[in-house]
């Protein structure tokens, strides 16, 4: 998938899902990283690309002094709307298609039990 989306629309994954993320609206870096389970340092690193790609900004977060929002401009956006169209098809194609209903079905209950475990690791 990862190789799709940058032969197709020169995205990484880590940029596609900071982009889904950031569709919604702004978000605090800190709270950007923790939704898309990533570093900090790493979210920063992929933020600085798509800033100098003109994909997303950064500005000032007014409740906190020395935090940072990021949020899409149009051609982030325009970016993603034309790469999850691709990408919802390239899963399809490589999981959905391939999988039969009960194994989709397991498929599904293991991965709900492994983002429970990872968001509540108590």
């Amino acid at each position: 998938m990862d190789r799709h989306l940058r032969d197709t629309h020169g995205l990484t994954l880590a940029e596609y899902e900071i982009l889904v993320h950031l569709s919604e609206g702004h978000l605090h870096m800190s709270e950007l990283a923790a939704q898309v389970s990533h570093s900090r340092a790493r979210v920063t690193q992929t933020v600085d690309r798509m800033v100098r790609a003109d994909l997303v900004v950064r500005s000032a977060c007014p409740e906190d002094r020395r935090g940072v929002h990021a949020s899409l401009t149009d051609k982030g956006r325009a970016v993603l709307e034309a790469a999850a169209r691709d990408h919802v098809l390239e899963v399809r194609r490589l999981v959905v298609d391939v999988l039969s209903p009960d194994e989709l079905t397991s498929v599904g209950a293991a991965m709900s039990k492994i983002r429970t475990a990872a968001v509540d690791p108590g």
